[in-house]
């Protein structure tokens, strides 16, 4: 149980420690987006590998994410007993645990395994995101928040810029292009021998990353990082949370979660299937596999902006509407486009570029979303960034959806999924975050309303 002594209101911080802990908070947002994003080139690399259709092989985002859903509550129930440090610890450990998984599922080639070993590394990622997004929502000037969780998104989108290129670089050689073309043509005993050696690449990245992800956890737990109180309330907000004994009477932060749910899930099926899409447009997979990092580029250029343009030029919440707005927009354009282009040394279809456009609109989604569902929660704040974690299941649900219809029609016309997601997002950014009570009011026309 975590030493009372040891914790620290987040405003009586120094401004040195306060520097220092967003600092090594940014350290673990390179980690999340280094092990999240790495998942765009195995969902490729296991559909070959282990002989996978669509919908099979996006369940590699969904064991990865639907850990959060599964785990949230109980890592902040772990959170509040141990405290944000050894929670962190915790965390870290856990991920290690799951990249070892990924040995024994090499060596067997079996993908039930290596989906367990990618919910395991969720799981740990389950109980570091809630600590570390509570830490930089809170741990500066409010007005503030969003550029700081902009600052993190750089870092993190900078990891998921190298994470697919490091992993294709290791476990792909030069020479797969034509291995992935004779695979068809093989007998059983050289197909599976084949494919056998192409899994089996995995062991040496995942094994460095245990080891990793194990010291990194040591040294957080040993680090300057301190503890923060989310319980010491101000009279105002004691006052109006007073009648609040559940984090079920705050519609804002629920509907928020739900708003996370369908932004990470829309922003997953660009970066985690836009592979997928290359190749069905006619591109290699040595080819296709940079687009992910091109998506992720875009969307740290859109981390770089924020921090540039809030809140001294615009405010947060119409950053969202922008970004929001734009986003449906962009979906719509993506089936009215077609035709070849080159760019950036690839000859493709028009509609991929509207594809990595759309990172740019999901760059500052998230970070927005964040401090309006968090406001004012005051002691149910490490519940309620638990709630907001939940929605990243959005990453599990929302790819399985595109899957489907993928197999069923075709990759483009599978993208027909976003659109739904943008639409809400629209609601939430407009309406949604200002709804206070789920009571269900008229109006003197009898219309109906959510009262704010």
């Amino acid at each position: 149980m975590k030493n009372n002594s040891e914790v620290v209101d987040a405003q009586t911080l120094s401004t040195r420690k306060t520097v220092l802990s967003i600092m090594i908070i940014a350290l673990l947002f390179f980690i999340f987006g280094f092990t999240t994003w790495i998942n765009a080139i195995l969902i490729p690399y296991f559909k070959i590998s282990c002989e996978l259709n669509t919908a099979q092989s996006l369940l590699v985002a969904f064991a990865f994410y639907i850990a959060y859903f599964v785990m949230a509550v109980p890592a902040a129930h772990l959170l509040e007993r141990v405290g944000f440090k050894k929670g962190i610890m915790i965390g870290f450990w856990i991920m290690a645990l799951g990249a070892l998984i990924f040995i024994p599922a090499a060596l067997t080639r079996t993908y039930a395994i290596f989906l367990f070993g990618l919910f395991s590394i969720g799981t740990g990622l389950a109980i570091l995101q809630p600590a570390a997004n509570t830490y930089i929502t809170i741990i500066g000037p409010k007005e503030r928040a969003a550029q700081r969780i902009s600052i993190m998104g750089v870092f993190n989108k900078s990891a998921g810029i190298i994470a697919p290129l490091l992993l294709a670089a290791t476990i792909l050689r030069p020479t797969d292009t034509e291995l992935f073309k004779q695979l068809p043509f093989m007998d059983e005993v050289t197909k599976n021998a084949a494919l056998d050696e192409l899994i089996s690449r995995v062991i040496t990245p995942y094994s460095v990353m245990a080891v990793v992800l194990f010291g990194l956890g040591i040294f957080i737990r040993f680090s300057i990082l301190p503890e923060i109180d989310t319980n010491n309330e101000n009279k105002e907000l004691l006052d109006a949370n007073s009648g609040k004994t559940s984090i079920i009477h705050f519609p804002y932060l629920i509907l928020g979660a739900v708003a996370i749910f369908l932004h990470v899930g829309s922003q997953v099926v660009g970066i985690n299937t836009i592979i997928g899409y290359a190749q069905y447009l006619g591109l290699p997979l040595l080819e296709a596999k940079v687009f992910p990092s091109y998506i992720l580029g875009i969307t740290m250029f859109g981390f770089l902006s924020g921090i540039i343009l809030i809140p001294k030029f615009i405010n947060h919440l119409n950053v969202l509407r922008i970004c929001t707005t734009s986003a449906m927009a962009l979906t719509l354009i993506f089936f009215m486009l077609n035709g070849q282009v080159t760019f950036l040394g690839h000859t493709v279809d028009l509609s991929i570029w509207v594809l990595v456009l759309l990172g740019l609109s999901n760059s500052l989604m998230y970070s927005t979303i964040w401090p309006l569902a968090l406001n004012n929660l005051g002691r149910f704040t490490k519940m309620g960034g638990s709630i907001l974690i939940m929605g990243l299941s959005g990453s599990a649900i929302v790819p399985l959806i595109y899957g489907r219809f993928a197999d069923l029609f075709n990759p483009r016309v599978a993208y027909w999924v976003l659109l739904p997601c943008y639409i809400y997002l629209v609601f939430y950014a407009f309406y949604g975050y200002r709804i206070r009570t789920w009571v269900l009011r008229k109006n003197f026309s009898g219309d109906a309303y959510l009262t704010k």
